[in-house]
């Protein structure tokens, strides 16, 4: 994986802008450790660092082919054959890398060529005759892509905080970015971020940029469509689909490995990866994460039943993996809480984003490459609110059923139209789902809870999961995003997509062959937190020592006391803040984030 940026300029020579443009690099240099590569005229700046995992000698960036030039950051997983295709219109390959392939099937096919490609991805493409930039990001939303226009500039970036290091690109934050960060968050609107002059290029989404002017296209959403396989077929071509796509993303030119839960999802990737490897005379490496003394403190609940520990050594002892159970210090990850703010650019998952960080530093030490589990819930039906009809049916988001813990912390009257930020936000979701005449009440609401659960929560975890792994200069795949996986659980009827009555029940009904029952049909758990006190304790003393500096914003927004009473029992929230795992000690986490960000980024609120 890779960092890229690029600004076009009518107003200011960029080759005299030696010290910014290194500080933009240098904003994206653990995503890309290995190189950094620059196109530089008067107009235009293009950027890249790399993180060589195909073709390691060759995929050199920024890459030039006639009048186009290319940065680009990803995976395809149909390299060969888009690339056997182009061979038959006459196109010749100097490379093995995908990066050859994506540029070329620009110059044939315009922005066409988006719909061709499987993979992960975000690039921009100049053309150096017209001045005018393409630039496109994956289906899913796996890699990120961010650009801000003012009158006489446009730039793009991997990470929003590479924007700011951009002349004339300030760090504002207005009602709707706090809207975003304290009604919806960790979870965002797509297309929006926090400050108030950088959007998001949208996952399907593709612009262009020439001299002032920027339009937008969509080529891929989710369309609804009559199912015509039955439970048998169903549990066959998801069986494909999804070893298709593991296989597929197991092409790597360096050492690769598996992360390894004990569940479900991460068990199938890491028994399709064992058996691929086998028979290559590999070796598979797994890894897992815990916390210090967590068996000690684990509370059971209704969202996270039992513990990974338990099942980890059955299913790598079962697939003969080499395992590596790693163990985090609690104080480490509340400790690591700021840099993976840093690692974001912005508030995050608190303690779930700070521990894959201190993970993912531990893997890369043997490991550029690993395959992640991710998704297969939002997917498949993984999560307990499509199972619970008085959830179900509730015209809220799941994950945050009510904003009144939000406002809890909040002084009396702030943010005064959130309710109705978070209503319209939710509502825009509901009315652009496709669904088909003939759906009943139940499945129109079954392709609605998709999209919520795609657009949103699933955009959280990919954007934690990508800011973390990259942070660790770790490349991390994510099959269970393969589009065609998605598209097919997408019009899968509920009665099949929960075989048995049970979560993500096709999935494992599909694979119960392969693996061991007590992980087949296994409880779903989520990842793991900490339940140690020390973890805590450090947090507490953070959030404290925010509330001590009265010189920063959010001290202007916060309730106080409704704080240091958090701060005195952190068991007292009534409900999560945000999903399965976000309660007091993380809601205490996220304000240390948000003032972390505040300062770090020294940034203004226009409210």
């Amino acid at each position: 994986m890779c960092g890229i940026a690029g600004i076009l300029s009518s107003d200011i020579d960029l080759r005299q802008e030696k010290e910014m443009l290194w500080r933009v690099s240098d904003s994206l240099k653990m995503r890309g450790p290995d190189a950094r590569g620059e196109y530089i005229t008067r107009s235009v700046a293009l950027i890249h660092r790399r993180l060589s995992v195909i073709d390691p000698e060759k995929g050199v960036q920024p890459m030039r082919f006639g009048k186009y030039i290319i940065v680009y950051n990803g995976e395809i997983y149909n390299t060969d054959e888009i690339r056997r295709e182009l061979r038959f219109h006459g196109y010749v390959f100097e490379t093995d890398c995908d990066t050859e392939v994506v540029l070329k099937s620009f110059h044939l096919w315009q922005e066409r060529c988006a719909e061709k490609l499987n993979g992960i991805f975000a690039f921009a493409i100049y053309n150096m005759d017209s001045e005018e930039v393409f630039l496109c990001r994956d289906r899913i939303g796996v890699k990120p892509l961010f650009y801000s226009k003012t009158k006489d500039l446009f730039a793009f970036a991997s990470r929003t905080d590479t924007l700011l290091h951009v002349k004339g690109i300030e760090p504002v934050c207005d009602e709707n970015g706090l809207n975003e960060i304290f009604m919806l968050g960790p979870a965002k609107t797509m297309g929006k971020t926090y400050f108030q002059n950088i959007k998001e290029v949208k996952p399907g989404e593709y612009l262009y940029y020439k001299k002032g002017k920027l339009k937008s296209g969509v080529y891929w959403s989710l369309k609804a469509s009559e199912f015509s396989d039955n439970c048998v077929q169903a549990q066959e071509h998801t069986h494909f689909l999804v070893t298709d796509a593991i296989k597929r993303q197991l092409v790597s030119d360096v050492p690769i490995c598996t992360f390894l839960s004990g569940g479900l999802d991460s068990s199938i990737i890491s028994k399709v990866a064992y058996d691929y490897m086998t028979d290559r005379g590999e070796i598979l490496n797994t890894y897992s994460v815990d916390y210090k003394d967590n068996d000690k403190y684990f509370k059971s609940s209704v969202f996270q039943p039992n513990k990974d520990s338990d099942y980890i050594n059955l299913i790598s002892d079962y697939i003969d993996s080499d395992h590596h159970n790693i163990i985090l210090n609690n104080t480490d990850v509340a400790d690591s809480l700021i840099e993976s703010t840093f690692a974001r650019g912005v508030p995050g998952f608190t303690d779930i984003d700070s521990s894959l960080l201190l993970f993912c530093r531990e893997i890369v030490k043997k490991h550029k490459v690993a395959l992640s589990g991710e998704c297969a819930d939002e997917i498949f039906g993984g999560y307990p609110w499509y199972h619970r009809e008085e959830i179900l049916f509730e015209e809220t988001f799941p994950w945050s059923r009510t904003t009144d813990v939000r406002h809890s912390i909040l002084k009396n009257g702030f943010l005064k139209h959130s309710d109705e930020y978070v209503k319209n936000a939710y509502d825009e979701t509901i009315t652009s789902t496709d669904f088909l005449d003939t759906d009943s009440r139940l499945e129109k609401r079954m392709r609605q809870m998709f999209m919520l659960n795609m657009n949103w929560f699933m955009q959280t975890l990919l954007a934690r999961k990508d800011a973390m792994s990259m942070q660790a200069s770790l490349e991390v795949r994510v099959p269970f995003c393969d589009y065609r996986i998605v598209e097919y659980a997408y019009n899968m009827p509920w009665s099949i997509k929960s075989y048995n009555g049970r979560e993500k029940g096709i999935l494992r009904k599909a694979f119960e062959n392969e693996l061991p029952d007590i992980i087949t049909w296994r409880k779903k758990s989520p990842y793991p937190k900490t339940f140690n006190p020390d973890y805590v304790q450090a947090v507490s003393k953070m959030a404290l020592c925010v509330l001590e500096d009265k010189s920063c914003a959010l001290n202007e927004m916060i309730n106080k006391s409704s704080i240091m009473s958090l701060i005195e029992n952190p068991d007292s929230l009534s409900e999560p803040w945000y999903g399965q795992l976000m309660r007091g000690p993380q809601v205490l986490a996220y304000l240390v984030q948000i003032y972390a960000w505040i300062r770090r980024y020294n940034v203004q609120f226009d409210i």
